[in-house]
């Protein structure tokens, strides 16, 4: 018996960031009204130099640009080793091996039950010392852990969602189960696992935010120390908000284009 499916049309990043900006819009209203009752001085003439500056020997980053090329740096290595702790975690719950299981199952349960605050913390200030680490590679480990406990679990449902028949075929076809994974299986998952993962890696640069917590001069801890010496609370803030805005939109957007190639592939 065949029944009738609702067609619902693919969401546009586009239209996502769109009602985004409209929600942004509506909030910095109702922002600059409360600022008005306030009687708020704003000094978005300021600003510019907080981003680029002009000097004798030509233009120089400011302080929030600086910050933001550190949170990009520790975001993208993050996500590399998110993406890499995740797919092992991924295999060892999906492997027939009771060790292997028990570990991933362990790690998953104690970084799912903890803040990611407490894990910097932890990492940094008790780990860091007997491993050597410095705040960097830390931030980078506790961010990597967090999100990779996250990311396993994404990757281990797109790999059964993946029909057992084609696991049977590839093997029938000769290939060992790193390549069936590799050659077969994981390329397939990746249709079902991309959007998710896309949102996990957003909210992975959002995270990134409580490194400057062990001083690391990211793009908060850079807007910190300005608010601190400028007093331009508003107009900081309001600024670090757009840039982060910018890093999430773009690799939305990229994701998007990826999603489409590996759709129609």
């Amino acid at each position: 018996m065949h029944t009738n499916r609702i067609y619902r049309p693919p969401r546009s990043p586009l239209a996502d960031t769109a009602q985004f900006l409209i929600l942004i819009a509506v909030l910095s209203w109702l922002l600059f009204q409360s600022a008005g009752n306030l009687n708020y001085n704003w000094q978005w003439y300021r600003v510019s130099d907080f981003l680029l500056s002009r000097t004798e020997e030509g233009f120089r980053m400011g302080p929030l640009l600086l910050g933001l090329g550190v949170t990009i740096k520790i975001s993208a290595v993050s996500l590399v080793c998110t993406l890499v702790i995740g797919l092992m975690t991924a295999l060892f719950r999906l492997s027939n091996s009771p060790v292997a299981s028990l570990l991933a199952r362990i790690y998953l349960e104690i970084i799912r039950n903890t803040p990611l605050l407490i894990q910097i913390y932890l990492i940094y200030y008790v780990l860091g010392p007997v491993l050597g680490l410095e705040r960097f590679p830390a931030a980078v480990l506790a961010l990597s852990l967090f999100q990779g406990a996250y990311a396993s679990e994404i990757i281990r449902s797109g790999i059964l969602s993946v029909d057992r028949g084609q696991t049977e075929a590839a093997r029938s076809l000769g290939l060992n189960k790193g390549l069936a994974y590799r050659l077969v299986i994981l390329p397939q998952a990746l249709r079902t696992i991309l959007p998710p993962l896309t949102s996990q890696a957003i909210s992975l640069i959002k995270d990134s935010a409580l490194v400057s917590t062990i001083a690391i001069y990211d793009l908060v801890m850079n807007a910190n120390a300005l608010v601190a010496e400028t007093f331009l609370t508003f107009e900081i803030w309001f600024l670090v908000a757009l840039l982060y805005l910018m890093i999430t939109i773009s690799l939305s957007l990229f994701v998007a284009y990826l999603e489409k190639r590996v759709r129609y592939r």
